[in-house]
């Protein structure tokens, strides 16, 4: 058993640290198997080594958040665990600093500022700040998209890009754009809809309606990217799973200089037609290990929506794992089947 007692310094910043009625505190109990007793403006942590140990970095991170003015909900709190869990394995992503501090990658808006939840989402941000060509891939619920939208809005605001171009295929509601009703816009924002909440979400509302009627922020559907060149620009395509191979090499083809596009998907939920090839799965195929590209993989231990997505993630996953394992052996009995017969005939 450990035993550590940590104190802070400025009272004022306490109880948003432990939470109402120190739920932060519970919350840390509940996932480390630690005990969290607070007292005035100290915690005393009691626990095994490893806990003990997660639960100061975890705690050190979120105060230092609060010193930076920042506010912490659960959702934070729990993204600390994580990073603080991971510590260890993930150096230099997540770095630790030399007071022990974990340090969480960030995306910062005049509006809002976004903190890293999983070491995955650590190393998205980085490299979206490393690559000019990013991928991130994974399951619904992790964040990708979100931190996508964040990153090019930080872009904007910085001066970094002088364009916001959205991009996302219309697939998935089995109609094509020309029988729905409207103008272009009109046609492809309900396809683009969760671009829009995240955008709105770090801008001022005024400024985006403003970047849409001045061109600054462009809603540029799939199929009328041909033929242009995208500079200084930050380029986001969503949902490229459902592109086809064609279409993601004409996409990719249009980064111009001092341009970046990140490119988002879920490869396991590919909506297009049977016989057709998914671009995203033969993008991140050809371009595996070419200079200045970067692939980040989500799994279901990213999900920072609701605990049950995650639960529901893993079950969907197992059902494909044990359906493709279950198709193997079928085919080893064809095969086996197959040789048996030919060694008979001979």
């Amino acid at each position: 058993m450990t035993h550590i007692v940590l104190a802070f310094e400025d009272n004022r910043l306490i109880g948003d640290l432990f939470g109402q009625f120190d739920q932060n505190l519970a919350l840390i109990e509940q996932k480390l198997g630690v005990d969290a007793i607070a007292r005035g403006n100290q915690v005393t942590l009691k626990g095994s080594q490893a806990g003990c140990a997660q639960a100061r970095n975890a705690l050190e991170a979120l105060y230092q958040r609060l010193q930076q003015g920042h506010d912490i909900h659960p959702g934070d709190v729990d993204g600390a665990l994580r990073m603080a869990a991971a510590a260890d394995a993930q150096l230099p992503l997540p770095t630790l600093e030399p007071k022990s501090r974990l340090a969480f990658a960030q995306v910062s808006t005049r509006r809002k500022t976004i903190v890293a939840r999983t070491p995955t989402q650590d190393a998205y941000i980085r490299s979206m700040d490393r690559a000019d060509l990013v991928f991130g891939t994974g399951p619904a619920g992790t964040g990708k998209t979100f931190l996508a939208v964040a990153y090019a809005a930080a872009l904007i605001e910085r001066g970094d890009a002088t364009r916001l171009i959205l991009s996302r295929p219309a697939v998935e509601a089995g109609e094509r754009l020309g029988f729905l009703p409207g103008d272009m816009k009109e046609k492809v924002d309900p396809y683009l809809r969760p671009l829009y909440d995240a955008l709105y979400e770090m801008m001022p509302p005024e400024k985006v309606d403003r970047g849409l009627q001045s061109g600054m922020i462009e809603v540029a559907p799939l199929a009328f990217m041909r033929g242009r060149t995208l500079s200084n620009a930050v380029v986001l395509l969503d949902e490229a799973q459902n592109t086809t191979s064609m279409q993601m090499k004409m996409f990719l083809t249009r980064l111009g200089e001092g341009s970046k596009m990140i490119v988002t998907g879920d490869p396991s939920q590919v909506d297009l037609p049977p016989g057709q090839t998914s671009g995203l799965r033969e993008s991140l195929s050809l371009l595996a290990g070419v200079e200045g590209v970067a692939h980040v993989q989500f799994t279901e231990a990213d999900v920072v929506r609701h605990e049950l997505v995650a639960r529901i993630v893993t079950a969907y996953d197992n059902a494909s794992r044990e359906a493709a394992q279950a198709k193997e052996r079928r085919n080893d009995a064809r095969e086996a089947a197959r040789a048996a017969n030919d060694a008979d005939d001979s």
